[in-house]
């Protein structure tokens, strides 16, 4: 019998020994269709042991033999396979779910995609990557339905952003904040795209009001990459090209002016001009744009061990800008670290460091519209000509200007943002987290004025040619620094739980976050002394201390505080019910004492009808039925301590010997002021259909801004009053498509998305006559028009002789060649009172559409991008305090009856054709080829043998055609101004990029 038990537990122990032992379990990951996939990442379940499929698909990993792996791959079902003492291990994962077990991030937490009741978008790291964008938002353009991107093409310049329309009368309180791994934000010029992981943006109530008075105009939530589970990994990414301008500004050459401005001379009955000596045919746009290069380099470092994941990212960005002597520089350094404690219990930390450097251009490209091109250049390094009389006081020479002011700056920045955490799991649902973060910038700019250069006079009619230079120019510094800072602390209990169909997520915290700034920036000039065109010698103290008093052209600071409580609860029952609720509580010191604390909050629904048991419709997959309400508010942008009067110089009084200045009010403050308070609906559905090859979200909003904050002037007061005035609304539908299949070895997708947006204002000063004027009068916001239309005079034509305009109504000094203008209200005369809503400078239309192919191992993207219903206004054309040289549209202009009827007499002194009219709009509808891009990833098996994993190149075009009844360098005039958006005064041009990028993994 004992022997019988000795070998009953030998042969027990064995077994488990056997059944524990590690194995080399290899397997290849494929698709339904039997194709491979690439990037799967499989893991032993319940502990960190991981890898990931090859580019055939194939894996390796040593594991327990009893042990669990789980496949997981986006977009795709996650799969758990036991490995049962077997050393092949194939998995097949299926598209069933499409998306849908995506985790996306929220605020202050994570969510199923399936779960979700509000509007939110989620875009891939990788997909921002394939943009060669110094800005990682500039890449969203065309990406997000009810997303409005207007580019800028300085380099290194942040883009406009704004979600579902403009809900306020202040421009900076129309922008959405951004939420880098938790920090909000105002501005992410420190985030390096290649360090994203995902950008969610919230669009809805639903999903923004957790953020309560931060969250009004829509949030934008960034997270960054961390290092990958059970792996050590090194990537570069790198990519280099070249910048140029696509179009330019069509105006008349040297032989064009001197018939034009001849014809100009006529009409006012003046002498002909000599142009004897200007024997020049300049091109000033081709002198001052010039091929720009541009480079983006990202290097990361990661590593996963049993207790942490460490990541460290450095980033080079290098933009030339294609207006000459213009550049712009980037340096980034991050690292992260996360500490697994034990399984309870985790900490970890996130540091960014950037660097810039600015070279900024002081040169206008009005300036080189408006040069006549009869005028040569230089005589020699240190010798230009200057303008011809009739524009040499407001015209300089634009190369000269160029190279005067060229390395005459030290523009740079630092900035430092952190953030460390402490994370403890207990009673095996609930989590708390702490989270500290803080946000240090420190910008400081020097300036330099130098002597002037020596300018050629070409000598006119009997005068002769002169070579001058202006000793009335002193050299003189300007020194300025700017220092921002930020503190923010957030506080989660967090409660999960799944009872059978019950799946309850409840989160409770509360946050504080604090901000300061001071800006100090003071020129001086030297009487006395040459200051040395040398960094070194330029600052304050260069100018001796008896010279006249320095300019002080800025100097200021702010401080603001904010407390909140904030609470949210997301239910789910049986996968088919859904709800969401948020409340929150913000403090925050901009405001009265009476004033400064609100409540916000919201409801979201959701039923998934595809769950249902009676559901049973053919080739529908996942239907979800959804909506929200809620309420919020917004202080972004606005100044701090607005309760309390500002105080603003005003004259001086001289008593005697002595001069004393005096103050004023800056505004007369409301005692009653507080935020702008936001209510939205919103309501929608998402849609899975045929074997998920197509996804369907589509959405309709109506949002309501009231108190808008809004400065009044008050009759007899030398001032504004600052006040809760308006309500502002915005109504439209979003949708966002896609339909992604295979044909054999050849898979595809195809994504195109629309939205529509209406602006109105319901309400601003309806008791009394009240508007708000912006471009001299060229923008105007008033009850019951979209915010900051235009509003001008509607031309009908020319007026083409005197009998025309005894039966055309005009203005009493009206000629023949003259615009003629629509009297509008019919009293047979033109005036101001016949000025009307003449069109809109943001895009009622957005949409994008987004192709992407791949055939084995080469992958091909196109994605365009436009807008539609809007109008950009040319005020570069409307400059008539000189001669100036002519757009090609003068060549039509009217020389007699019948000879034009949309461009007037060449005569700059008739003043009514340069009233604001629709003269001067153009159509602002177009449609961009945004990017191209062709890649081809190398077989790891030729490769793996010099240790790379993985080798992507690829070639890319951006911005490469724009179709477009525009007349400027791009159609996108800005729209940051929101009641005086919409004027191309020398918009900067978009540039067309063409580069050449490598992705390696190691």
């Amino acid at each position: 019998m004992k022997r019988k038990i000795l070998l009953f537990l030998c042969l027990f122990s064995f077994s488990l020994s056997s059944f524990g032992q590690n194995l080399s379990v290899t397997g290849k990951v494929s698709d339904a269709n039997g194709e491979p996939l690439i990037g799967v990442a499989v893991l032993l379940k319940g502990s960190n042991i991981a890898t990931q499929t090859n580019a055939q698909g194939n894996y390796t990993i040593n594991v327990p033999s009893n042990g669990t792996l789980v496949f997981t791959y986006l977009g795709y079902a996650t799969q758990e396979i036991a490995i049962n003492n077997r050393t092949v291990v194939n998995a097949t994962l299926t598209e069933s779910s499409q998306s849908l077990e995506q985790v996306v991030v929220i605020g202050y937490g994570t969510q199923r995609k399936r779960d979700l009741t509000g509007s939110i978008t989620s875009i891939k790291g990788e997909d921002i990557e394939k943009s060669p964008n110094v800005n990682p938002i500039s890449s969203l353009q065309g990406k997000v339905a009810g997303l409005t991107i207007v580019n800028n093409g300085t380099p290194g310049s942040q883009p406009t952003v704004r979600i579902r329309g403009v809900n306020s009368t202040n421009s900076s309180s129309a922008d959405p904040i951004y939420v880098v791994d938790g920090v909000i934000q105002t501005n992410i010029d420190y985030v390096n795209q290649g360090d994203i992981e995902s950008i969610e943006v919230l669009k809805d109530p639903s999903s923004t009001a957790i953020f309560g008075v931060q969250g009004g105009n829509g949030v934008i939530v960034i997270t960054t990459k961390r290092a990958a589970k059970g792996q050590t990994r090194i990537s570069l990414q790198s990519s280099a090209g070249i910048q140029i301008v696509p179009n330019r500004i069509d105006v008349v050459d040297a032989t064009g002016f001197k018939r034009l401005y001849a014809a100009q001379l006529r009409n006012l009955n003046a002498a002909a001009f000599d142009t004897t000596n200007y024997t020049a045919n300049t091109d000033w746009q081709d002198l001052v744009f010039k091929t720009a290069a541009m480079q983006n380099h990202n290097l990361s470092i990661s590593n996963s061990g049993e207790k942490t994941t460490t990541l460290l990212s450095i980033g080079y960005n290098n933009q030339e800008g294609v207006l000459r002597n213009t550049n712009f520089q980037r340096f980034n350094v991050r690292f992260n670290e996360e500490i697994r404690i034990n399984d309870n219990i985790k900490v970890g930390g996130d540091i960014v460091g950037s660097h810039y450097i600015r070279n900024p251009s002081d040169i206008g490209l009005n300036n080189a519209l408006w040069a006549a091109p009869i005028v040569p250049v230089q005589a020699d390094e240190n010798t230009f000509y200057s303008m011809p009389s009739f524009q040499r006081a407001q015209v300089g020479n634009p190369i000269a200007t160029l190279y005067r002011n060229d390395g005459n700056e030290v523009n740079k920045g630092y900035r430092v943002v952190g953030n460390i955490f402490g994370e403890i799991k207990f009673l095996k649902n609930f989590t708390w987290r702490s989270s500290f973060y803080t946000d240090l910038s420190f910008n400081g700019i020097r300036r330099y004025s130098p002597l002037a250069n020596r300018i050629i006079n070409l000598g006119e009619g009997t005068g002769v040619t002169e070579t001058v230079v202006d000793r009335n120019v002193r050299t003189s510094v300007t020194q300025g620094q700017n220092e921002f800072r930020k503190y923010q602390q957030d506080h989660t209990l967090t409660f999960d739980k799944t009872i059978e169909k019950h799946k309850v997520t409840a989160l409770a915290g509360f946050s504080t976050l604090y901000t300061g700034s001071a800006l100090l920036r003071v020129t001086r000039r030297d009487t006395s002394l040459n200051i040395p065109n040398n960094p070194d010698y330029w600052y304050l103290d260069i100018v001796n201390n008896s010279n006249p008093s320095p300019n002080i052209e800025a100097g200021n600071g702010a401080e603001s505080a904010q407390l909140s409580y904030f609470g949210r609860v997301n239910y789910a029952y049986d996968n088919k019910y859904l709800v969401n609720l948020s409340i929150r509580r913000d403090g925050i010191s901009k405001f009265a004492p009476a004033n400064r604390w609100g409540t916000f909050g919201s409801v979201g629904l959701g039923w998934v009808a595809s769950e249902e048991d009676f559901f049973n419709i053919d080739k529908i997959d996942f239907l979800k039925f959804k909506t929200s309400w809620g309420t919020l508010g917004n202080a972004i942008g606005f100044g701090e301590n607005l309760f309390l009067p500002g105080l603003s110089v005003s004259d001086v009084g001289v008593f005697g010997d002595n001069v004393y200045p005096s103050v004023k009010p800056a505004y007369f403050p409301d005692p009653n002021l507080k935020w702008e308070v936001i209510r939205g609906f919103d309501a929608g559905l998402e849609l899975k259909a045929f074997d998920y090859r197509l996804s369907a979200d589509i959405a309709f909003y109506d949002r309501t801004t009231n108190n808008i904050i809004t400065d009044i002037e008050l009759v007899n007061l030398d001032g504004d009053y600052k006040t809760n005035l308006g309500t502002i609304k915005n109504t439209g539908i979003e949708v966002a498509l896609s339909w992604a299949d295979k044909l054999g070895e050849l898979s595809y997708s195809f994504s195109p998305n629309f939205s529509y947006n209406k602006n109105n204002v319901e309400s601003i000063g309806n008791n009394f006559n009240f508007q708000i004027l912006r471009n001299n009068g060229a923008n105007r916001t008033v009850s019951g028009e979209p915010i900051g239309h235009f509003f001008g005079y509607r031309q009908t034509g020319i007026i083409q002789s005197t009998a025309d305009l005894d039966r055309t109504p005009a203005f009493g000094d009206s000629l023949p060649g003259d615009i003629s203008y629509a009297d509008t209200n019919g009293d047979g005369v033109i005036t101001p009172a016949d000025r009307v809503n003449l069109g809109n400078p943001f895009p009622n239309f957005n949409y994008g559409l987004n192709l992407s192919l791949g055939y084995k191992n080469f992958d091909f993207l196109v994605e365009g991008q436009g807008v539609a219903g809007n109008y950009v206004y040319t005020q570069r054309r409307t400059a008539n305090f000189a001669v100036f040289n002519y757009e090609s549209n003068r060549l039509n202009a009217w020389t007699g009856p019948g000879t034009s009827n949309v461009e007037p007499i060449l005569d700059n002194t008739r003043g009514n054709n340069y009233l604001f009219s629709s003269y001067f709009l153009e159509p602002g509808d177009y449609f961009r080829l945004r990017t191209v891009q062709l890649g081809y990833t190398l077989n790891s098996d030729a490769i793996k043998k010099i240790g790379v994993k993985s080798l992507r190149m690829y070639v890319s075009g951006q911005n490469i055609k724009t179709w477009s009844k525009t007349t400027g360098y791009t159609p996108e005039a800005p729209i940051n101004d929101v009641l005086g958006g919409g004027a191309d005064n020398g918009v900067f041009p978009l540039p067309a990029i063409y580069t050449f990028g490598l992705n390696v993994t190691f």
